[in-house]
C-alpha cells in the first residue's frame, strides 16, 4: 500500500473504506492480491449493475480491439457508434413509444448533467435551475451548484450560484405538501425565487440518503413543471439501466421527461460514457457548441450496444430485480426491527438509515471484514446501501445480506465507545 500513500492524492476515498490492494473481479465478486474474495454489495457506486467483467460484453470488447476497431473519433462516425444507436432505438425507445434525440456529451455522468443545464439555459433564455435537498448531480461546478452535500460544495472554492434548492418529496415530513410550496415560489413575483429554466432530481436520490420519489409526488412535479413552461430533467445516472427494475427509473409513474441524463452502466462494462436524451424540438445546439475530446467512446459503444442486447431483449432481467428487491427488503427490515432504524429504496437501491449516524460506517467497516464490500449514504453516512450488481446469484445475494446482518449485530452489540 506504500506506493499508494506517497504517491496518489489525499483526496483520494474509497480506498480508505476498503483497504486492500484488488487484483481480479468476476460477477459480483472481487478478488485481492492475497486471494481474499469480496462480495461486491457496491458495483461501481451503481456502474457494474451487470457486474464485473459480464463474459458477453468482454469477448464482444476483445473482437473489436483485436480488430483495429476505432477506439478514438471525436464525434465522428463509426460502425460501434452506429450500432449503439440502433440498439439503443430498437431496444430503449421504441419499445417506450420515446422520441429523443441522442447526445454525447462526454465520457461521465456530470458531462450529462454540465449538457443538460447548458441546453435548459438556451432553450428557454432563463439562468435559474430548481433542485432538490439531498440530491447529487456530479462534481464540476454547474453539477455541484445542484448538489446539496456541504462537504461536496465546499471544495469548490467559488460561490455556486444560478440553483434554487426546494424541498424533495418528505424531507419536511409526510404531512408536507412540498409540491404547492414550490408552486407559491413560482405564482408569487415577490418570492425572490426567478422563473427556472427547468427542474432536476432523481427519482431515487442514491448518494443524499436512498430517499425515494412517491408516485404523487413525481407526477405533481410533472404537471407543474408543464404549467409554469419549466423543462423537466430526469437524472438517471445512478439509478437508471434497470438498478429499480425498468430501464429508467422514471417509467412506472408515466412522466416524460424533457431531459434525460444518463451514464454509470449504460457501457454496461465500467467504461466510461454518458448521454443526454433530448426531445427533439429542443435539440437547438449548433454543431459544435458543446463538445469534448471523448464524447465519442467507441469501446463503450461496443460493451453498450452488448449490454442492451444481452439484458434488454425482453423483461427477464427487471422480473429478477422484482424478485431479488423483495429478499433485500425482507432482509433488511428484519435489521431494522431490532434497531432503531428506517428501510428505503426501490429495486436494487436500497438502504438502512439509523437514528445513530456512526452506526452505518461503523457496519461498512465490519462487514469489510467479513468479506462484502457495501457503502453508506446520506448527509452525515447514516445510511447502510445496498447495490449489488444485478445480475448477482441467488446464493451470493443471500450470504452477502446475512453478512451484513452478522455486521450490525457485531457493531450494535459492543461498548458504545467502541462504535466508531
Amino acid at each position: 500500500m506504500e506506493i499508494f500513500e506517497r504517491l496518489e492524492s489525499n483526496v483520494r476515498g474509497y480506498c480508505r473504506s476498503f483497504p486492500t490492494v484488488f487484483h481480479t473481479a468476476k460477477g459480483a465478486a472481487l478478488v485481492n492480491e492475497n486471494g481474499d474474495k469480496y462480495i461486491d454489495f457496491f458495483a461501481g457506486a451503481g456502474a457494474l449493475n451487470y457486474g464485473h467483467n459480464p463474459e458477453v460484453l468482454k469477448q464482444k470488447l476483445i473482437e473489436y480491439l483485436t480488430s483495429d476497431g476505432v477506439l478514438h473519433a471525436l464525434d465522428m462516425s463509426t460502425t460501434a457508434k452506429r450500432r449503439f444507436l440502433e440498439k439503443f432505438e430498437e431496444l430503449i425507445l421504441q419499445p417506450r413509444n420515446m422520441d429523443y434525440k441522442i447526445m454525447f456529451p462526454g465520457p461521465t455522468g456530470t458531462n450529462a448533467v454540465e449538457a443538460a443545464l447548458k441546453l435548459a439555459r438556451k432553450v428557454t433564455g432563463r439562468h435559474n435551475i430548481i433542485s432538490f435537498t439531498n440530491g447529487f448531480h456530479g462534481m464540476t461546478l454547474g453539477s455541484l451548484a445542484l448538489t446539496g452535500n456541504s462537504g461536496k460544495r465546499a471544495g469548490a472554492g467559488v460561490p455556486l450560484n444560478n440553483v434554487t434548492h426546494m424541498p424533495f418529496c418528505d424531507y419536511l415530513g409526510t404531512e408536507a405538501d412540498t409540491i404547492a410550496a414550490l408552486e407559491r415560489f413560482l405564482e408569487d413575483s415577490s418570492s425572490g425565487v426567478d422563473l427556472p429554466a427547468a427542474f432536476i432530481l432523481e427519482t431515487v436520490q442514491a448518494e443524499g440518503g436512498v430517499n425515494i420519489g412517491t408516485r404523487s409526488w413525481l407526477q405533481a412535479l410533472s404537471d407543474l413543471a408543464r404549467r409554469y413552461n419549466v423543462l423537466l430533467i430526469i437524472d438517471d445516472i445512478q439509478v437508471g439501466c434497470g438498478r429499480t427494475g425498468p430501464f429508467f427509473s422514471f417509467e412506472p409513474f408515466d412522466l416524460k421527461p424533457d431531459i434525460i441524463c444518463l451514464s454509470k452502466s449504460l457501457s454496461g462494462y465500467g467504461l466510461p460514457m454518458a448521454l443526454t436524451l433530448v426531445k427533439p424540438e429542443l435539440d437547438i445546439f449548433e454543431p459544435g457548441e458543446h463538445n469534448g475530446t471523448f464524447r465519442g467512446h467507441n469501446a463503450a459503444f461496443v460493451t453498450a450496444a452488448a449490454a442492451l442486447e444481452q439484458f434488454w431483449q425482453d423483461d427477464s432481467l427487471t422480473r429478477k430485480v422484482n424478485r431479488n428487491a423483495r429478499q433485500v427488503r425482507d432482509a433488511l427490515l428484519d435489521i431494522a426491527a431490532n434497531h432503531d432504524a428506517e428501510v428505503r429504496g426501490r429495486g436494487m437501491i436500497q438502504g438502512i438509515e439509523f437514528a445513530d449516524a456512526s452506526i452505518a460506517s461503523a457496519i461498512s467497516q465490519e462487514a469489510f471484514k467479513r468479506g462484502l464490500i457495501i457503502e453508506t449514504a446520506g448527509p452525515n453516512d447514516e445510511v447502510i446501501k445496498t447495490l449489488p450488481p444485478l445480475t448477482i446469484s441467488d446464493e451470493q445475494l443471500s450470504r452477502g445480506l446475512q453478512i451484513l446482518a452478522e455486521s450490525t449485530i457485531a457493531v450494535t452489540t459492543k461498548e458504545p465507545e467502541l462504535v466508531s
